[in-house]
């Protein structure tokens, strides 16, 4: 039987011990710039260590297209293998201690031996996610014209004893939330009843919310399109606010960068579901032109700058009655899952930094003095800032790798899983 290969901490200190001298150099160099605008570069680390963004179980697995899948060296077989692999991504990063598992993808067949699994890795159990969008193993009834807005009762009383099903699993994994996404819709005009088609959804939704523990939340989560294409019954925030208001208190809007129009002012979004008191988290992906799923920040990171704006700025007016949920959720077709991973969570650290240097006195003063360029400057003098150091003393103070994915790459890790986890003969096209 192969040994299962872990990283061992002795690794990560001999590794950090080559880098710490330079890195402890620009940090001391980025602490007197700082200090001469005001800003508290402690304060800055301190803040960056404590932020943390939930692993997509699925994430750890090669993605694919609609039209075929590269299965890559060394996949997890399994909930154990994946759950293994996100512990590597925690490790190094320190910026991801809980993962997010589907469900039926990720039903485990001995919940407790799952969740102690995750424990002696130093995981925890964010949101789980149901799964109506394809019909699994033995069901009954087909989702194919769609799940909690079926026109047939029986299929929809189906769809929602999943989602019960999911928050009872969540509630042995000590989750605390269910993310509810459907690809219902349609694909040819007139082939659905707008009005009826929600109505239907939000009759589902009320069974599964009335099933929700009373410190749960229910994710909502809206789509411009995909798989129905034509119409979405929850394809944009307004149907998602909507829907999450009439629902209740535990229900909350989520916002996916990947599921609006191109070009799309997100950002906004964002502060209008604060304002309302709707904003319920986040899956962290990019996009260029629809819902590509591409690592966070890859093609635009200025925008991702901009919604961490909405939310430091939110967060110093003390909006948030509950504190936004952080998730990535993603589809790796040409990278290691591993790295993509690493290099997201790192992303969103280096925007919520930056966002936290914006001078919020000076951006206030131009916006009421209608200075639009100043405005602009003011937020660019932020987002242009290296706060490198900040993350890698962040990681290295919490045990993690200064420099995560050269370590990863050093280890060999990935070669390590290829002799322990031998390749399905089994191929499948696109994504699943």
């Amino acid at each position: 039987m192969t040994e299962t290969y872990r990283l061992q901490d002795s690794d990560i200190a001999g590794q950090n011990a080559k880098a710490l001298p330079a890195l402890q150099e620009d940090y001391d160099a980025l602490r007197r710039r700082l200090s001469r605008n005001g800003a508290d570069i402690e304060t800055i680390t301190s803040a960056v260590a404590a932020f943390g963004v939930a692993l997509p179980s699925w994430g750890v697995g090669t993605g694919g297209t609609r039209f075929a899948r590269y299965p890559g060296v060394g996949e997890p077989r399994n909930i154990f293998d994946k759950l293994e692999d996100c512990s590597v991504i925690n490790r190094l990063t320190r910026a991801t201690p809980t993962v997010s598992l589907h469900f039926p993808w990720d039903k485990p067949s001995d919940i407790k031996a799952t969740r102690q699994f995750a424990e002696e890795l130093g995981l925890g159990f964010d949101a789980v996610n149901s799964n109506t969008f394809q019909d699994a193993a033995g069901q009954k009834l087909t989702y194919k014209y769609g799940s909690l807005s079926n026109t047939d009762a029986a299929t929809r009383a189906q769809a929602v004893e999943h989602n019960i099903e999911c928050i009872e699993l969540g509630k042995a994994l000590g989750s605390k939330a269910l993310t509810v996404w459907v690809g219902d819709g349609s694909n040819f005009a007139g082939q659905q009843h707008f009005t009826r088609a929600l109505e239907r959804y939000l009759e589902s939704a009320r069974a599964i919310y009335a099933a929700l523990p009373a410190d749960w939340h229910m994710y909502i989560e809206h789509k411009l399109y995909e798989p129905a294409f034509y119409s979405t019954v929850i394809a944009d925030w307004g149907t998602n606010y909507l829907a999450a208001t009439q629902l209740g208190p535990k229900a909350r809007c989520l916002v996916d960068l990947g599921h609006h129009a191109p070009n799309t002012n997100i950002e906004m979004i964002v502060a209008r579901l604060i304002q309302f008191g709707k904003l319920g988290g986040f899956h962290f992906n990019d996009s260029k032109y629809g819902d590509d799923d591409l690592d966070s920040g890859s093609i635009n990171p200025f925008q991702l700058f901009l919604i961490f704006n909405e939310l430091v700025d939110a967060a110093d007016r003390g909006a948030f009655d509950v504190a936004p949920a952080y998730m990535l959720d993603q589809s790796h077709n040409v990278t290691d899952p591993i790295e993509s991973l690493m290099s997201s969570a790192m992303e969103l650290q280096r925007r919520y930094a930056q966002a936290m240097l914006i001078d919020r006195a000076r951006l206030e003063q131009a916006q009421a003095e209608n200075d639009a360029l100043m405005a602009l400057e003011t937020l660019k003098a932020a987002f242009n800032t290296d706060v490198a150091p900040i993350l890698g003393m962040a990681r290295h103070r919490k045990g993690g790798a200064i420099d995560p994915i050269g370590l990863y790459r050093w280890s060999q890790y990935r070669r390590h899983k290829q002799n322990e986890r031998p390749a399905a003969a089994k191929q499948s096209a696109g994504i699943v």
